[in-house]
């Protein structure tokens, strides 16, 4: 027998073809279909006479007639058929237009009822109905039951071969049969005090909406519900963590004195806040679960080491993880440097290697060392990427575990390190990427924030100017001046977004395109092409760079096809100033630190995020010099330019990042896909006081119930949302 947790290849009109495109939205049985909500709507709720409608010009509009005449044709060369019809109603006819559906023609006959939904627009023969959307009717004036037009028509995210028409043919009958079979999940006490839809209603007015307002209602009602259940999830998780014992390491207040006091420059206020908190956190027997936040060269690693050295001297281990190699390998460094009079044993794996730096003296050697010396105490702390975590990989006494861009590791790897341990080691996320309070309240809910929200007091404020196509002569020769003077210069290239390769990268990374046509020939791009064509293009920019803009200058390329060794050597070339000019793709994005370099130079700066751009930005400013970063762009569009303006007028992390919510909203900023969070939620976020409400209604609900055995719907309701998100 049908029901709500049949397959979807079950359904009658879906099959196993239609099976296979739906899953790509992660649609598996009839009540992930009733729970694939609309992106949009369509207002084709007036319908007017076919007289109003010649009035209407360049207005979408919805009319209703009889057809008296339609046939195919050809146009010019055969490039497109055209499908022309004529329709009239009591008043008037109109004539219509649809491109590249022949089989129109065939299903709708002359004499039969219509109700189309479209834009007028001028042919050369006078005003058209250009490509409606169309259905059936009995008669003139029918509108009860129509889908497709004469009502506010959803719109859905597409991907090819399933299109919004054939997903609103699919859904109606279903919801029909079984809207009354899905069970309320949200507490009845939270539904009264809210004044929320319940969930029955609220499906059917989602999908099928009397009135905008009730579109609204509804989807208040999921938005609410899916932050709620986020809300849950990661308050259920604290609350799990906080019975569990961790290793109880007692702040030595004479030994953070003495590493402060070694420091080469004075923490400020804010590291030393942050420090403390942490210091703190990590006395008690309950696991700590930090986000560190620090704009990019705020000084995050300095406390992360201070920390560390007070764990190891409680007598366990750290492990620190770093999301590349380079940035792996700068935290050794900068760690081995920062502890070389402490007496601590700092070691190194990456991919490639492995390094163990002693009594200040760094060498080389093998996995398999590592590994023994690492299960056996001979290290204190371990910096690593994901090497860290693989197979063969255990740690005798860990106490701490740092993870620096934690959003890049998922949530399985990260519990890989915590895991079969007898003591929970307590763990500090770092992050240079601001986070938006309302993000951070929901996401990182378990995990209680430290912010470091002031810079080293000898950094001075790096400019930021949008360098348009006329002023770029001026900007060059700014640049040679500051070579001149022994600076040093970041050029970065942007990625490749030709249309094929752009949608590609939609294809892999998302599978759905939002109401994206793509041509039946179209044929994407390898991965491994697209890398090649990257490098091809950098190499052209660097020749117009070195022999037409820079000619006397040392220029040099550094992309991410090359190898670990060969771009660590040519960064400390360009530290050491034997390159003035370092022309790279966006792998200096993160873990670069060059002081000498003083300007950014950005290409097509239009093409890249705000996060992605304040961390390029972040790459210079790191000494007391003056510092620029030059935004080079062509794009003249409105959204363009107001986020380049947005990163003009905020140096600071934070506010940069609210403005980007502001602009782009949460679901470009974050990526649904990417970050695992429904739609619906991602709109929410964008509303600190419905986050709020619903972490409340959460807290309040779980200091009742924390097993939820009182709400079992919303159990199973939580069940199934945690396995369908996740959190990076």
């Amino acid at each position: 027998m049908i029901g709500l947790s049949t397959k979807i290849e079950e359904i009658p009109k879906v099959g196993v073809a239609y099976a296979k495109k739906l899953k790509k939205f992660g649609i598996k049985t009839v009540q992930d279909l009733l729970f694939y909500f609309p992106a949009r709507y369509d207002d084709f709720s007036e319908i007017i006479s076919i007289k109003e409608a010649h009035q209407r010009l360049g207005q979408t509009v919805c009319v209703q007639g009889q057809i008296t005449e339609i046939e195919n044709t050809n146009t010019f060369k055969k490039f497109m058929s055209l499908t022309e019809a004529t329709i009239q109603d009591r008043d008037g006819e109109i004539k219509v237009i649809w491109f590249n559906q022949p089989y129109l023609a065939k299903s709708l006959k002359e004499v039969d009822f219509v109700c189309l939904a479209g834009k007028i627009s001028l042919y050369k023969e006078g005003i058209y109905l250009n490509n409606p959307a169309y259905e059936r009717i009995n008669e003139i004036g029918e509108n009860e039951e129509l889908t497709h037009t004469g009502r506010i028509v959803p719109v859905y995210a597409e991907t090819r071969g399933v299109t919004s028409r054939w997903l609103r043919y699919v859904i109606k009958p279903l919801l029909y049969r079984f809207c009354d079979q899905i069970q309320e999940s949200l507490p009845e006490e939270i539904i009264k005090k809210y004044k929320f839809l319940p969930i029955q209603e609220a499906v059917w007015q989602l999908h099928f909406p009397d009135s905008f307002e009730h579109a609204d209602a509804a989807k208040s009602r999921f938005s609410f519900e899916e932050l709620f259940l986020i809300q849950l999830n990661v308050l259920k998780k604290k609350i799990k963590l906080m019975i569990k014992k961790a290793p109880a390491c007692k702040m030595d207040a004479d030994l953070m004195k003495k590493f402060t006091d070694s420091l080469p420059f004075q923490l400020t206020d804010s590291q030393k806040k942050c420090a403390f908190a942490i210091l703190k956190d990590l006395e008690k027997s309950v696991p700590m679960s930090r986000l560190l936040e620090g704009d990019v060269g705020s000084g995050k690693t300095v406390v992360a080491a201070m920390c560390a050295l007070n764990v190891v001297k409680c007598g366990h281990q750290v492990a620190f993880m770093a999301p590349t190699e380079i940035l792996a390998k700068q935290h050794f460094k900068t760690v081995s440097e920062l502890l070389k009079n402490f007496d601590v044993k700092v070691g190194m794996m990456t991919g490639k290697d492995a390094r163990i730096c002693r009594g200040g003296e760094t060498f080389e050697v093998s996995k398999k060392s590592f590994k023994g010396d690492l299960e056996f105490d001979q290290i204190d702390i371990a910096i690593g990427t994901h090497s860290l975590i693989q197979k063969g990989v255990e740690f005798s006494k860990l106490g701490l575990v740092i993870l620096d861009e934690q959003h890049r590791f998922g949530v399985e790897q990260r519990d890989h390190l915590i895991k079969n341990k007898k003591l929970v080691p307590h763990l500090l996320s770092m992050t240079a990427t601001p986070i938006p309070r309302t993000l951070a309240l929901t996401v990182y809910g378990d995990l209680d924030l430290c912010l470091i929200d002031e810079m080293p007091k000898n950094r001075k404020k790096v400019k930021t100017i949008i360098v348009e196509p006329s002023q770029r002569k001026e900007a060059y020769e700014f640049i040679k001046k500051e070579v001149s003077d022994g600076k040093g210069v970041f050029v970065i290239h942007p990625k490749i977004e030709s249309n094929a390769s752009k949608l590609k990268e939609i294809l892999e990374k998302s599978g759905p395109i939002n109401g994206s046509f793509i041509p039946q020939n179209y044929a994407p791009m390898s991965l491994s092409s697209l890398a090649i064509n990257e490098v091809k293009a950098l190499k052209e920019e660097y020749e117009k760079l070195s022999k037409e803009v820079f000619p006397d200058l040392r220029i040099t390329m550094l992309h991410g096809k090359m190898k670990p060794a060969e771009k660590e050597r040519i960064m400390l070339d360009f530290k050491k100033g034997e390159i003035d000019i370092l022309l790279s793709t966006s792998v200096v994005e993160v873990g670069v630190d060059v002081p000498r370099a003083t300007i950014m130079m950005i290409e097509g700066a239009e093409r890249f995020g705000l996060s992605q751009l304040h961390q390029f930005r972040g790459r210079v400013g790191r000494s007391d010099m003056q510092s620029y970063c030059f935004l080079f762009t062509t794009d003249p569009s409105m959204l363009n330019r107001k986020r380049l303006k947005a990163l003009v007028e905020c140096n600071n992390g934070f506010e940069l990042a609210e403005k980007d919510l502001e602009i782009r909203g949460p679901g470009s900023l974050y990526g649904t896909v990417q970050s695992g969070i429904p739609d619906m939620a991602m709109q929410g976020l964008s509303n600190i006081f419905l986050v709020e409400k619903t972490r409340a209604a959460a807290k309040e609900i779980l200091e009742k119930d924390p097993e939820l055995k009182n709400y079992p719907q919303l159990k199973e309701r939580l069940k199934q949302f945690q396995s369908r998100i996740h959190f990076e």
